[in-house]
């Protein structure tokens, strides 16, 4: 099984809500190191609702993304980033939505209700909105949900590189009544998160005219969507370098966009962002923080508001198991014994965010229920060097120190890849190859394209974050499992499949918990990804527009671009 979680800050899936709330901040600095603004000032309390107002008609807004879009197809792995996720909330509708306050939330423009109505067989009912049609006129029907679940069940359609299986693969049957409107899913095995799937749904109508499933796969892969049925269509597309959105006027919703245009622009280079928005080039930014972009965004107070806080998403290194030299566990052991995960935080994200400490889980962040540390028990992450190099020493490598050559004699060399332009994890990687100097191995440092360099698992070892959702069970199927579509380092470990598998599976959610935490303690120790820190986020906007908040789940701020505008009080 595959489910979807999204590269971040690049990465992303959404059950069980986390406890945990953005820390908001804006203007000027106190004594916590948190700042605090009129817009931002009451996310901490009302995540849903800060920095909101009445807007008014016209106007452009331009928002940044980090990264450039190598697949159209959100749905497929090799479209499955956070940033393009953002353009498609707009476009493409979702049953259910991670809202600020990191829970999931129904989506009342596309569908009335959403019940179980069976436990044995596990039975969902959707009904759908009588007014919802893509932009064309053409209802959204029963057949989206169908072919969305066929594309991604990993049956009936094996050249769908789909990014996530999971639910989907479990599902006995999707089928239509009342002309389409109603939607029946019956599942062969209990599905725990059984709200994550459908987030987006893809236009059947669309798919027939372009071939069989794999053939119209590919299709929504490589083209530029021409179709909607969210508040905004696409208008434009300059390669590398922006998308334009302006309102769907078929737009079926509640909330009609008061924006004449939506611009999503590409920077990939973090260190132009905050220039940009200091030129009124963009009105919007959401990178991932450094110190300097922070402080550089302080200056532009009272003009430009900010929020700074954390949510479900998490930095980590990840190593690739097919790789020669890391396919030795004792190598892996070592790389990550001799890995100082506070030091690496104290000269990065702890620069502006006082206090961070690692992150010892993979599936929940600290505050969610389940959350429990599977990583200390394993040594791992502490900088032992003196520890890592007995391990090399007594497993028979030479040069131990100096230059590392394996029992058999080859020198140990590997490359350490991080997003092109990212200050953070550049850091990160130049630490990284310091202490593995000390371990006499050699390690290049190389900027990379994350998208597609994780799509063809052209790495040895990376650093770059998960975006989650409130669905995590889906989620470690999706990430850790053998024939996973996101499990880009090739970890391979059966018993831990079952685990995954058994807990996506289970209906008592703290039982689903406990076989999650089971099989992440077996991940811990058998040394394939290991965790750093819980993200901080960054979102930065001209004071002048209503409605842009923080959300730190796979959605991303735009999770509400429908309602984004000028302020009605602004010049």
């Amino acid at each position: 099984m595959r489910t979807g979680k999204r590269l971040a800050g690049a990465v992303v899936a959404a059950g069980v809500s986390l406890l945990v709330v953005s820390a908001c901040s804006g203007g000027g600095s106190s004594d916590s190191g948190k700042s605090v603004s009129t817009s931002f000032a009451d996310c901490a309390t009302k995540p849903n609702d800060c920095n909101g107002g009445t807007t008014k008609k016209g106007g452009t807004l331009t928002y940044t993304i980090e990264k450039t879009i190598d697949s159209w197809n959100l749905l497929d792995s090799d479209g499955n980033t956070v940033d393009y996720a953002q353009i498609v909330d707009g476009i493409l509708p979702s049953v259910f939505n991670g809202m600020p306050d990191l829970n999931a939330a129904m989506n009342t423009d596309l569908v009335t209700s959403v019940e179980q109505t069976s436990a044995s067989p596990q039975t969902i009912v959707y009904k759908i909105n009588k007014d919802a049609v893509w932009d064309d006129g053409t209802p959204i029907t029963a057949d989206d949900f169908v072919y969305t679940w066929q594309t991604q069940n990993g049956k009936d359609c094996k050249d769908c590189n789909a990014a996530s299986t999971s639910g989907f693969s479990q599902m006995k049957s999707v089928t239509g009544s009342d002309n389409g409107k109603t939607v029946t899913v019956v599942y062969d095995t209990p599905f725990t998160d059984w709200k994550q799937p459908f987030g987006p749904i893809l236009p059947a109508h669309i798919a027939k005219q372009h071939g069989d499933l794999a053939t119209s796969w590919k299709w929504f892969g490589a083209t530029v969507p021409n179709y909607s049925a969210g508040a905004y269509k696409i208008s434009d597309y300059k390669k590398d370098t922006s998308v334009t959105l302006v309102p769907n006027p078929r737009w079926y919703g509640k909330v009609k966009p008061s924006l004449d245009t939506l611009v999503y622009r590409i920077i990939t280079d973090q260190a132009q962002a905050v220039p940009a928005l200091q030129n009124n080039e963009v009105q919007a930014i959401y990178p991932q923080p450094s110190q300097d972009i922070v402080n550089q965004v302080k200056a532009l107070a009272p003009n430009v508001q900010y929020t700074l806080g954390k949510g479900l998403n998490w930095e980590h290194i990840d190593l690739n198991l097919k790789n020669k030299f890391l396919a030795d566990k004792t190598l892996r052991q070592a790389i990550f014994t001799a890995v100082n995960r506070q030091a690496i935080i104290d000269k990065t994200v702890g620069q502006f965010v006082p206090g961070l400490k690692p992150l010892n889980n993979r599936n929940f962040m600290p505050g969610q229920t389940g959350y429990k540390d599977t990583v200390t028990s394993a040594g791992v992450g502490n900088g032992d060097i003196e520890k890592a190099k007995k391990l090399l020493t007594d497993a028979g490598y030479k040069g131990v120190g100096t230059a590392l050559t394996t029992p058999a004699g080859e020198p140990v060399a590997i490359r350490m890849s991080y997003s092109t332009g990212n200050t953070l994890r550049q850091q990160t990687s130049e630490l990284f190859q310091s202490e593995m100097q000390q371990l006499g191995i050699k390690v290049t440092v190389v900027p990379v394209s994350l998208g597609k360099v994780l799509g063809s698992g052209d790495f040895d070892v990376i650093v770059y974050a998960w975006v989650g959702t409130p669905f995590p069970f889906a989620g470690g199927v999706q990430l850790w499992t053998s024939d996973g579509g996101s499990n880009y380092g090739n970890w391979v470990n059966p018993q831990a499949d079952a685990l995954y598998k058994q807990a996506a599976s289970e209906t008592d959610v703290k039982k689903a918990a406990d076989t999650l935490n089971q099989a992440d303690q077996m991940l811990s120790n058998d040394f394939y990804v290991l965790p750093l820190f819980q993200k901080p986020t960054f979102l930065a906007v001209y004071a002048n527009y209503a409605n842009i908040r923080d959300n730190a789940t796979n959605i991303g701020p735009s999770y509400n671009s429908n309602e984004w505008g000028l302020r009605a009080t602004a010049k």
